[in-house]
Formats: C-alpha cells, sequence, structure tokens
C-alpha cells in the first residue's frame, strides 16, 4: 500500500489550483492588515523568546523532522511532504490560538510576521537542506529536478508582496485597513476551506484509502512540532504565556503554502499532497485543543501566566 500511495496524485485542476493561490495571497494580505512595525520592534525588546521560536521553528523542528522520518521510515513522497511542512513558515491562524490560550500574543505577531516575511528566503532553503540528508527523498528530488529559483518567486508572490503591501496600506490608511481586515479574514478563510472540502470531495476515495497510514504520521509530525516549540522554551525557562506561544508557533503551519508548491512543482504527488491536506485539518484540531486547554487552566490559576520554567 505505501508503494500505491507514493505512486499515486491527487485529481487538482488548474482553477483550483489558482483559487487555492488567490486565497493564500488574500489571508495574508488580510493578515498584514493587522501588522505595524512595532510588532518588529517587539523583537529587539524581546530577543530571547524571539531567538528561541525561531530556533524552534526553523532548526529544531526541520531536525525534529528528520529523526522522525529516520524512524518510521515512510514512502519516500511522504518523508518529502513532512519536509515540505516543517519548511513553511507558522500557519496565520497561530495568532488567534495563543490570543485565545491566553498566551503573549506580541510574540506570536512577531514570529508570524518574521517567518512569513523571511520564509521567502528560508522555505526553499530548509527544504532541500533536510530533504538532502534523507536518501530517499533526495533521490526523489533528484529525479523531479525542482528549480528552487521557481519556488523562491512562487512564496514571494503569495506570501512576500501581499505582506509588504498589507503592512504599507496599514501605515497609511490605518482606518480602512481595520475595518478591512474584519471583512477580508473570515472571507479568505472561507474561500480557503472551500477549497479543501472541495478538493477532499474530489479525492474521496483516495482520502479513504490511505487515511489509517497518513493519520498516525501526520499525528506524530504534529506532536514532534508542538514538542519543538514547549521544548525549547522549557530550556529556556519562558514563562507559561511565552511556553505557549512557541508551542503553537511552531505547531501550526502554512500547510496552505505547502498544497501550493506541491501542486505546481511536483504534479499533486500523491504521499506529499495527502500529508500536507491532512496536517492542514489535524493542526488546526489539535492547537484549538491545546489553546482551549491552556486556556481553562490559566483561568483557574493566573499565576501560571507569569511563571518561569
Amino acid at each position: 500500500m505505501q508503494e500505491e500511495l507514493d505512486s499515486s496524485s491527487l485529481n487538482f485542476s488548474q482553477d483550483s489550483l489558482l483559487l487555492l493561490n488567490v486565497s493564500l495571497a488574500i489571508i495574508m494580505f488580510g493578515v498584514a492588515l493587522d501588522l505595524k512595525m512595532a510588532d518588529f520592534k517587539y523583537i529587539a525588546k524581546n530577543p530571547k523568546s524571539f531567538g528561541l521560536g525561531i530556533a524552534s521553528q526553523f532548526f529544531f523542528l526541520p531536525l525534529l523532522t528528520l529523526v522522525l522520518v529516520y524512524l518510521i521510515n515512510p514512502p519516500p513522497s511522504v518523508a518529502l511532504g513532512m519536509f515540505l511542512v516543517a519548511a513553511c513558515p507558522g500557519g496565520n491562524v497561530s495568532n488567534f490560538m495563543t490570543h485565545l490560550a491566553k498566551g503573549n500574543t506580541a510574540l506570536s505577531v512577531s514570529l508570524t510576521a518574521f517567518s512569513t516575511g523571511f520564509s521567502i528566503f528560508i522555505t526553499p532553503f530548509n527544504f532541500a537542506l533536510w530533504s538532502g540528508f534523507y536518501g530517499p527523498t533526495a533521490d526523489l528530488l533528484k529525479e523531479i529536478s525542482l528549480s528552487y529559483a521557481d519556488v523562491f518567486q512562487t512564496v514571494a508572490l503569495i506570501l512576500g508582496i501581499p505582506l509588504v503591501l498589507g503592512m504599507m496600506v496599514n501605515s497609511r490608511f490605518p482606518n480602512w485597513a481595520a475595518k478591512a481586515t474584519k471583512i477580508l479574514k473570515p472571507v479568505s478563510i472561507l474561500i480557503f476551506a472551500s477549497f479543501v472540502v472541495i478538493a477532499f470531495i474530489g479525492n474521496y476515495n483516495l482520502f479513504l484509502k490511505f487515511i489509517g497510514l497518513i493519520f498516525l504520521w501526520v499525528l506524530g509530525h504534529n506532536f514532534v512540532a508542538l514538542f519543538s516549540g514547549f521544548f525549547l522554551s522549557k530550556l529556556g525557562k519562558l514563562s507559561l504565556a511565552d511556553t505557549k506561544t512557541l508551542t503553537i508557533e511552531t505547531g501550526i503551519q502554512n500547510s496552505g503554502l505547502a498544497l501550493v508548491l506541491i501542486f505546481t512543482y511536483f504534479d499533486g504527488l500523491g504521499g506529499m499532497a495527502i500529508i500536507a491536506a491532512w496536517w492542514g485539518i489535524w493542526h488546526i484540531i489539535s492547537g484549538m485543543s491545546l489553546a482551549t486547554y491552556w486556556k481553562r487552566i490559566t483561568e483557574t490559576n493566573p499565576r501560571l501566566a507569569t511563571q518561569k520554567g
């Protein structure tokens, strides 16, 4: 069955790909309308928490992903999907989850803004680097002959340009930006959710066939991502609020970006696409569950919020 998953591909039209690209760009633009230069200045004032957050997102998670891949030995296409998800920036919904969990929202926004902006360079680099450390995925990439310059261009178009434009609009027209983001965010997320549902229906039999394997792989990978942020926070003896933030930021990945890259450059390669698609569903479930749990324990004992380590 694993070999069959490796050779399968998802049914996905060019129109659907265009819709996915547009919805991600709109989501990014809506998020950027909330961003201010003060969000980046926060970094200079809180270097320890921010530094650990970046290390967790862009080094520790890919490293643990490599370890997990060696342990579970999945099909090459699945391993490639795991490396790609780990190389993507944090998902935009992480800010909402951090706020719900009563974490450090300012830190969350700063990490999301930085990771999204620099993902133009870091995502292609990290994907190539860590995929090259595992023989089967390195061989698969050679067969595909992926152009990382093209990947850089795609990430810049989908994330970089909307990010810059959104921040510029917010700087010049703050009142309009505040009103627009309230409309853009729910509309764009609804479009993206509709896309996921349509894609799921169009590939229902394929999902049904492989969900047993995919569920366990994504469950393990998402746990590794959450653990990455939690472990480094404890190692750095951060407050509970910052620990929540780093855990959620690392555990919520921009799987939508991963899907765009998969359908653009890998022809919807089965293992990659199903891993990224299920990640997009599961990390919402795990993130919301964790945020709700932390919200309850913080409300029960408010002193925990400032407790170190």
